[in-house]
C-alpha cells in the first residue's frame, strides 16, 4: 500500500480518476477523506469503440484545474471488460466497447477455447462482457494487433497513460474476463496457452505506486511536486472496499450492492469464513470477482441502470431525483392494487433471468406509478440475485440508485431478515479508491438503516415469480 506522508497539509491531497463507460469523474480530496471538487465527462462510444483518446485530453485538462493543490497522489479507477495495449509509447489499438457484437461464428469459436467456470468464475456473456473474446476478436481480425504489444487492464492504462509504466492488477483481471483463476491467483490456462498472459503488464496491487507522473506532464501540468500514481483498481471492487470501511460491514458477514448502469452484488463473507463457489449458477449471471486482497468474492449482476431507464422511457426525471421521493413513495399503493408490474430482461443476455423477454403487466399511464413500478422491478431483481450467492445479515446499497427510496425500501421489505443500509457520506467509488493510500480512513457520517415500505410485497412477490413461470 502507498502511505501518507506525516505532514498535514491544507487543500486536495489526492486525486481519484474514474472512467466509466459514460462518465468519467475526476475528484480532488483532502487528505481527511473530505471531498473537495468533482468534475465529470459524458462519453459516447462510437462504432462500437471507445473514446479513449477524447477521454485522455479532458483527464488531462482537468488535472491541469488543480495544479495549485499540494496533491501527491493520483489514483485510477475503471469500469470492467475494457483493455488496452501499447506498443512504442502509444496506443496499439483503441479499445473496443463491450457492448459491441461480436459476429456469432467468432464467438462460438472462441467460447470453444475458454476454460470452465469452476476454474475461472467468468460465465459466458454476450457480446464483449467476457476480455478475453475482445482479444479473440480482435487477434481474428488483425493476426498481427497484438505483435509487440503491452496490454493492460483499462484502469492501469490510465497509470500509464499519466507514468509512461505498464501494469496489471488483479481485480480487474479477476472481472469476468476468462483471463484470471481467482481461487489459484494466476492467469487462466487460456490465457497462457493464446499467449496473452506474457503480453500484460507486471501485476502489482491495487495501492502500489506504479510511477511518479511523467516529467513532460508535470511540467505541462504545473504541480509544483512529485505525483505518485497508483495502479488502480475494478469500479465495483473500490465500491466494496469502499464499503468496508464501515464497522456493520468490515470483518462481518455482508453483502454491498454497487448500483449505476449495472448492478454489482458482491458478498464479503464473515472473516475466516471460505464459501462453496462452485454452487454459483453459471447462467445466472453470477460470477468470482477479486478484492483488492487478491481474495474472491462472489458476486451477482444485472444491467439495473439501463434497464429502469429503458422502463420510464421518455420521462426526463429519473427515479432518484430528491424532489419526486414523496410522489414516488405515494404511487406505490397504487401499482400494488392495479397488479402493474414489468416482467424481466430487459437487457437480453444478462441477470438472473438471461433468456426471458420483457414484458409489462398493466403498464401505468401515470408516470409517477410507472417509474414506481420500474424501482420495485429492481428490487425484485435484485432480490434474486442476492439469493443467489447468499447474501444475508448486512448490506449496503451504494451508488445512484441508493437515493431511490421506493427501489432500496422495496429491498429491504423483500428482505425481512437482512438489515439493508444506505450511506450518508461519500463512500462511493472514489473513496475506495482514497482509502487505498490510507486503509484507515472512514468516512464522516454513518450508515443509515432503510425502513422497509409500509406496504405488503408478498402478494406482489408472488404474482412477479408466477407471471415468470419456469424462468424463475
Amino acid at each position: 500500500m502507498a502511505e501518507l506522508g506525516e505532514c498535514e497539509v491544507s487543500g486536495g491531497f489526492a486525486i481519484v480518476l474514474d472512467v466509466g463507460k459514460t462518465m468519467a469523474k475526476l475528484s480532488l480530496w483532502s487528505r481527511a477523506g473530505e471531498l473537495i471538487e468533482r468534475i465529470t465527462r459524458s462519453s459516447s462510444p462510437a462504432d462500437g469503440l471507445l473514446d479513449t483518446a477524447a477521454t485522455a485530453d479532458w483527464v488531462i485538462d482537468g488535472l491541469a484545474r488543480w495544479a495549485s493543490h499540494p496533491v501527491e497522489y493520483i489514483v485510477p479507477v475503471s469500469h470492467g471488460a475494457a483493455i488496452a495495449g501499447v506498443r512504442g509509447g502509444s496506443l496499439a489499438f483503441t479499445t473496443p466497447d463491450y457492448e459491441a457484437q461480436i459476429a456469432p461464428e467468432m464467438l462460438a469459436a472462441y467460447r470453444a477455447r475458454r476454460d470452465a467456470f469452476a476454474e475461472t468464475g467468468s460465465p459466458a456473456l454476450p457480446a464483449g462482457l467476457n476480455l478475453g473474446a475482445q482479444l479473440f476478436a480482435l487477434q481474428q481480425a488483425d493476426p498481427r494487433v497484438l505483435d509487440g504489444v503491452t496490454l493492460m487492464p483499462y484502469a492501469q492504462y490510465w497509470a500509464w497513460l499519466l507514468t509512461g509504466i505498464a501494469a496489471s492488477e488483479v481485480t480487474s483481471l479477476g472481472c469476468h474476463s476468462d483471463l484470471w483463476n481467482p481461487l489459484a491467483g494466476s492467469f487462466s490456462p487460456m490465457a497462457r496457452q493464446l499467449g496473452w498472459a506474457g503480453k500484460f503488464g507486471p501485476l502489482v496491487g491495487a495501492g502500489d505506486v506504479v510511477g511518479t507522473l511523467k516529467t513532460d506532464l508535470a511540467d505541462r501540468l504545473g504541480f509544483a511536486s512529485e505525483v505518485k500514481v497508483l495502479a488502480g483498481l475494478h469500479d465495483s471492487n473500490a465500491a466494496l472496499y469502499a464499503a468496508r470501511s464501515y464497522p456493520e460491514i468490515t470483518g462481518g458477514e455482508a453483502t454491498v450492492l454497487s448500483t449505476g448502469t449495472w448492478f454489482v452484488a458482491m458478498r464479503a463473507p464473515e472473516l475466516g469464513v471460505d464459501l462453496d463457489l462452485t454452487t454459483l449458477p453459471e447462467a445466472r449471471d453470477c460470477l468470482v470477482n477479486v478484492d483488492v486482497f487478491g481474495k474472491p468474492v462472489p458476486s451477482a449482476r444485472f444491467m439495473g441502470g439501463r434497464e429502469i431507464e429503458s422502463l420510464i422511457e421518455i420521462d426526463t426525471r429519473r427515479v432518484d431525483i430528491l424532489p419526486d421521493q414523496p410522489h414516488l413513495l405515494a404511487a406505490v399503493a397504487g401499482v400494488l392494487d392495479s397488479g402493474a408490474m414489468v416482467l424481466p430482461t430487459l437487457a437480453p443476455g444478462t441477470g438472473p433471468f438471461p433468456d426471458a423477454a420483457c414484458r409489462w403487466v398493466n403498464r401505468p399511464v401515470d408516470w409517477y406509478a410507472r417509474r414506481a413500478a420500474a424501482c420495485l422491478y429492481a428490487a425484485l431483481v435484485a432480490d434474486v440475485s442476492l439469493d443467489l450467492i447468499g447474501s444475508r445479515e448486512n448490506l449496503l446499497v451504494e451508488g445512484r440508485f441508493a437515493e431511490a427510496q421506493v427501489f432500496v425500501r422495496a429491498l429491504a421489505a423483500l428482505r425481512p431478515q437482512t438489515r439493508v443500509f444506505t450511506a450518508n457520506a461519500h463512500t462511493d467509488v472514489s473513496f475506495g479508491a482514497l482509502r487505498l493510500i490510507d486503509p484507515d480512513l472512514r468516512p464522516d457520517g454513518d450508515l443509515v438503516e432503510v425502513v422497509p415500505l409500509a406496504d405488503h410485497l408478498n402478494a406482489y412477490k408472488a404474482a412477479w415469480h408466477e407471471g415468470l413461470g419456469s424462468r424463475a
